[in-house]
């Protein structure tokens, strides 16, 4: 009988050798066992999702040397993987067999590439039905790393395999799984594997390559830009080690042992709090929820241990026997199961170890049973109050005679902008709030050269170095302001009657965002509200990928004009403390405007209202009657295609954020 597989260099004939770049995939049953058969559609293997603790951040390129042949005596070898699974077999959407791969540097899922047009998996395949698949694992020979599966990715290739990189040499010792179904045939749906989260990213779309004429004035995307290309060769080796080092310092300093997966066994007799549970840095607090449900045994003992904290009781239940108060561990035991639960109650737990923000797993046991739970230890954040309710004093909002609710904008909102050399625009702007808004403060940051004086009543102008920057100025604006909200506004903007704040303070009054924009109309009448989906997705060591995408995700509920997205236009009202929680970059001096939002990602809930407009200045003009402060600002705000400040942009995307590509408009 002919073997199911051909053979390959270097391995066993008929055995399927895993593909070294899979991690954090289902494990196999034990070697030498075999699955049971199962229905021509179903694929055979063991699969229980290991946790995600397991898995440590990849190594630093040079740190580890993995070889694909033994090398001479003394050389650092990498230590052998733990058995990796096989690729597993499902239906494609004509019917044919195509293999499914795992994520190479966590526990996600992801499609393989599809295979050409014409061709099948394997060429013995042709005229089969779809079979299942016997799971073998195991190991090269001389400590070799396993080979790539014949097969996975088109029609098998003759000679030695290429030595997979360094990061993907070494995949993580992760625990054996707690409970294994070997026995069990199952069938993965496909069209559920493809929504589940990937760890290999890509900006790549599906012309990549592909440049079109207009392509971005036409269909609003351009090709993937590839931030790594910002640094010259010599130096990108040396910027990827650098912000490795960085962001595994910096997963160091945020990660909390409450983020933690913890998994509760079932069917425990062990009661506790699965969450909840909060105290001060240093204080002490009861813990509550404990108890045995454990009836008919001769005894009862049950064990609590912490980490940055002691144990003790608040009180002493007769019959329970007591060892280790005030210590990290602590025993309980009684003959009566009642008496123990009652003494459990009072349980207390005080924190030793001074940290302003962290978590205790706190582990509690009985013969035979473990369970953990986590104890958050933290000052909670001091709240930051504005003292002007919505309404002159009426905190429920009364409507005016238009049917809208009455705010007092004045006592609630800020309007804060950036100028720079275009005075006239900035006057017209300032003007056309005072038509609305006559008692409303108005922030100006100027990093002009030649700054001129603004006067008026309720307006703060600041002074800065002589082109400073567009997010420089940002900062320094924001920083003054004292109100709750503060709307943020270009300087050649036109306040109308259809520029009504009182709808954005009521959409943040009422709703749980952060931010809201509105609407610029141009004197073309085109309007825009520039919103705008930012999708991150993992990549693994090499950085992941930034995607952004116009639209939004969902309508506000009880606001039919508004929106919920994550990025808008350069007019948006905004939670003051919010925004200065996020800031902006001043590294970023010419052109910026998404990157905030980028950086607001995870902290910003951003909303967008296309019924409050405001004007956008006429830009029309000969080139010969624009003011001398219109064409140096023009220099300044558009460079040239040779100027440095995208490269800049880009090195920051590469460094500070851990992207490396990004795709989209």
């Amino acid at each position: 009988m002919a073997p199911l597989f051909p053979p390959r260099a270097g391995t066993k004939r008929g055995l399927w050798q895993p593909d070294p770049r899979w991690r954090g995939a289902p494990d196999l049953p034990p070697p030498g066992t075999r699955p049971t058969p199962a229905r021509p559609d179903a694929t055979v293997t063991a699969t229980t999702a290991p946790s995600p603790l397991c898995v440590p951040p990849p190594p630093l390129p040079g740190l580890r040397r993995c070889r694909s042949r033994p090398g001479p005596p003394g050389a650092p070898i990498a230590p052998p993987p733990p058995p990796l699974p096989v690729p597993l077999r499902a239906r494609g959407p004509a019917g044919g067999a195509r293999p499914l791969s795992w994520g190479a540097q966590s526990h996600e899922l992801r499609p393989p590439r599809p295979a050409p047009a014409g061709t099948l998996a394997r060429p013995e395949d042709a005229g089969r039905p779809p079979a299942a698949v016997p799971a073998a694992a195991g190991l090269g020979r001389a400590g070799r790393p396993p080979a790539a599966p014949l097969g996975a990715q088109g029609p098998p290739q003759r000679g030695p395999a290429p030595a997979p990189p360094p990061s993907a040499c070494c995949p993580p010792r992760c625990p054996p799984p707690a409970r294994s179904y070997p026995h069990v045939p199952f069938r993965l749906k496909e069209e559920v594997m493809e929504l589940l989260p990937r760890n290999g990213c890509s900006c790549e779309g599906g012309a990549a390559g592909l440049a079109l004429p207009l392509q971005r004035q036409l269909f609003g995307t351009g090709p993937p830009v590839d931030f790594a290309s910002a640094f010259p060769p010599g130096e990108r080796l040396h910027a990827q080690r650098l912000r490795q080092r960085e962001f595994q310092s910096y997963r160091l300093r945020v990660q909390s042992p409450a983020d933690r997966l913890l998994i509760v066994p079932a069917n425990s007799p062990l009661e506790y709090p699965a969450q909840g549970v909060e105290v001060r840095p240093l204080q002490t607090v009861l813990v509550p929820g404990l108890s045995l449900q454990a009836a008919g045994r001769k005894s009862y003992e049950v064990n609590l241990t912490a980490s940055l904290g002691t144990l003790a009781v608040a009180g002493v239940v007769e019959g329970v026997a007591l060892r280790g108060e005030g210590q990290p561990r602590l025993s309980l035991a009684a003959a009566r199961l009642d008496h123990l639960n009652r003494q459990l109650q009072f349980v207390t737990y005080t924190n030793t170890l001074f940290h302003p923000d962290t978590a205790d797993i706190v582990q509690f046991s009985t013969p035979g049973h473990v369970a953990a739970f986590t104890i958050r230890i933290r000052h909670p954040p001091p709240p930051r109050l504005y003292g002007h309710p919505p309404g002159d004093g009426d905190s429920d909002g009364d409507t005016d005679g238009d049917g809208e609710r009455a705010y007092n904008v004045t006592a609630l909102v800020t309007i804060a902008t950036k100028t720079f050399l275009r005075y006239e625009k900035l006057r017209g702007l300032i003007a056309s709030v005072r038509r609305f808004y006559p008692d409303v403060t108005i922030v100006v940051a100027d990093d002009s050269q030649r700054p001129e004086p603004l006067r008026g009543p309720h307006l703060e102008h600041y002074l800065m170095p002589f082109g400073k920057g567009w997010f420089a100025g940002r900062n320094l604006a924001i920083s003054q302001v004292t109100t709750k909200y503060v709307l943020w506004v270009d300087d050649d903007f036109i306040f109308t009657p259809r520029t009504r704040l009182e709808k954005l303070v009521d959409v943040l009054e009422r709703t749980s965002l952060d931010l809201v924009g509105g609407a610029v109309r141009e004197i073309t009448g085109f309007t825009t509200t520039y919103r705008q989906r930012l999708s991150v997705r993992g990549g693994g060591a090499g950085g992941d990928c930034l995607r952004t995408q116009p639209g939004f995700h969902h309508r506000l509920a009880g606001f039919p004009a508004c929106v919920v997205t994550d990025g808008v236009v350069n007019f948006f009202l905004a939670r003051t403390d919010k925004v200065r929680q996020v800031g902006f970059d001043p590294r970023l001096r010419r052109v910026a405007h998404l990157e905030f939002f980028i950086d607001g990602l995870g902290v910003l809930h951003v909303g967008s209202c296309e019924d409050v407009v405001v004007d956008h200045a006429s830009k029309l003009a000969l080139p010969w009657r624009r003011p001398e402060g219109e064409r140096q600002y023009a220099r300044y705000r558009y460079p040239p295609p040779r100027d440095d400040s995208l490269r800049a942009k880009q090195r920051l995307f590469f460094f500070k954020n851990r992207f490396k590509c990004m795709a989209g408009n």
